[in-house]
């Protein structure tokens, strides 16, 4: 059966509680002794940071998205291997890849195919709201997760974030405004590698770079600046290098194409060219 649609004023409520009922019956089902079994976690974690901070490389974090909760299908049937090898062809920095099965159509197996083919950072993309799928995460081969502040109270982002570093994996923050991102970092400085702002709105779905815009004078320049969400053009991602951001994930606009990797080389070989003529 497909995932129902939902409406924008129930999604982060409905995700959530479906998360933590998901956590503890895989917890159940996969018990952490079983998890620590896997050969991923003797393995070393390359830093999304440092990768998205080389100047040789595009900064764009490109995502492997199947469906949206809002949007329904995006792209069913694109092959994880051939996509992310693809993107990383075309010159991505890194890849974040969608777990989450009941809204966005992931799975585990994503990550964990997505990264025996490809040597880079791999983000797992899901709602983190339990330690267990941090260990989850480095058992199927994630390089860094992200903690979401419109979901987590600031004292359980700092101890998942500690937690996650122990385990040699970097943690990226998602914020939507300047409430959420001062709360948390106040709180959770040390337990973090890189900030997120995601432009969309999660009351009505709208999208405006003017929210990364806006907040990047407020990141803490030790820390690793993405931008989320609405990116489209090679020109929104220069206009985003420009005011200060290393990083920019996009996902959306190429997974829409039947082809995504072919979208993003397009994208990024236009970033290339609007950097030469500067």
């Amino acid at each position: 059966m497909s995932p129902t649609i939902i409406a924008p004023p129930d999604v982060l409520a409905r995700i959530v509680a479906h998360k933590q009922q998901e956590v503890a019956e895989r917890r159940d089902l996969v018990p952490t002794k079983l998890l620590e079994r896997s050969a991923f976690l003797t393995s070393p974690t390359l830093s999304l940071l440092n990768y998205l901070r080389r100047p040789e490389l595009s900064g764009i974090i490109a995502e492997f998205k199947r469906r949206s909760p809002s949007k329904g299908w995006i792209n069913e049937f694109a092959p994880v291997e051939r996509t992310t090898l693809g993107y990383m062809q075309a010159g991505a920095s890194a890849l974040s890849i969608l777990t989450d099965t009941e809204f966005f159509g992931g799975k585990n197996e994503d990550l964990t195919t997505a990264r025996r083919f490809n040597l880079c950072p791999i983000l797992r993309k899901d709602f983190v709201v339990d330690e267990y799928q941090l260990l989850e995460a480095r058992s199927i081969g994630a390089d860094a997760v992200l903690l979401i502040a419109s979901v987590l109270e600031p004292q359980q982002v700092r101890r998942l974030g500690l937690q996650a570093k122990e385990m040699g994996l970097e943690v990226l923050l998602e914020v939507h405004d300047r409430v959420e991102l001062e709360r948390t970092l106040d709180a959770a400085l040390d337990a973090v590698d890189l900030v997120g702002v995601n432009n969309r709105d999660l009351r009505d779905f709208s999208v405006s770079l003017d929210r990364s815009l806006e907040l990047v004078e407020l990141l803490p320049a030790h820390l690793g600046r993405v931008a989320e969400s609405g990116l489209r053009t090679a020109q929104d991602v220069q206009l985003l290098r420009r005011a200060g951001f290393d990083g920019f994930l996009i996902g959306e606009t190429f997974m829409r194409n039947s082809r995504p990797e072919k979208a993003c080389a397009t994208l990024v070989q236009q970033l290339r060219e609007l950097e030469a003529a500067r």
